[in-house]
């Protein structure tokens, strides 16, 4: 279940950055943190807020994340427990992981 109006921006800098949920009418905003090594993406943490949870924020960044992999032609190293649970679901995710 999505919410209406979530928007994903992206965020990199020198090797590093982040996915950011934002929320319609709040300030709390949903993140999955990550750093590049070569030509992988390491998916380092997702954190979404107590009070934003259980409506598939987390997983809207994954999907971005997958997005971006298929297009810029990167791998993920999901150390994230949260990405790497999505990729142990996702059989067909397998190619995107390094």
């Amino acid at each position: 279940m999505a919410l209406d109006g979530l928007e994903i921006t992206r965020h990199g800098h020198q090797g590093k950055g982040h996915y950011r949920a934002h929320i319609p009418d709040s300030e709390k905003v949903g993140r999955l943190t990550w750093v590049q090594r070569g030509d992988i993406r390491v998916a380092e943490h997702t954190i979404v807020p107590p009070e934003l949870g259980g409506q598939g924020i987390a997983f809207r960044l994954v999907e971005e994340l997958l997005a971006d992999a298929r297009e810029q032609n990167f791998r993920i190293d999901p150390q994230c427990s949260y990405v790497a649970a999505q990729f142990a679901k996702h059989p067909e995710w397998a190619d995107l992981r390094s």
